[in-house]
């Protein structure tokens, strides 16, 4: 399992997608505006993440 870096997209649950903007030891938090239908779908701003439950989708070019 790869962790997350700051900048990545990450998918969850069924198919969520948000930027990683902080790594902590256990979790990932993840700012979910970065999905087209955000609004749509009535979620919080930002959420938090274990690192068991992601998958990396796109890496960041700032490492």
């Amino acid at each position: 399992m790869k962790k997350a870096q700051v900048g990545n997209v990450i998918e969850f649950r069924q198919g969520l997608q948000g930027i990683v903007e902080k790594v902590n030891e256990n979790s990932v938090i993840v700012d979910l505006t970065y999905m087209d239908n955000y609004r749509d779908l009535e979620l919080d701003q930002r959420t938090v993440i274990n690192h068991k439950n992601y998958t990396v989708v796109k890496e960041t070019a700032l490492q």
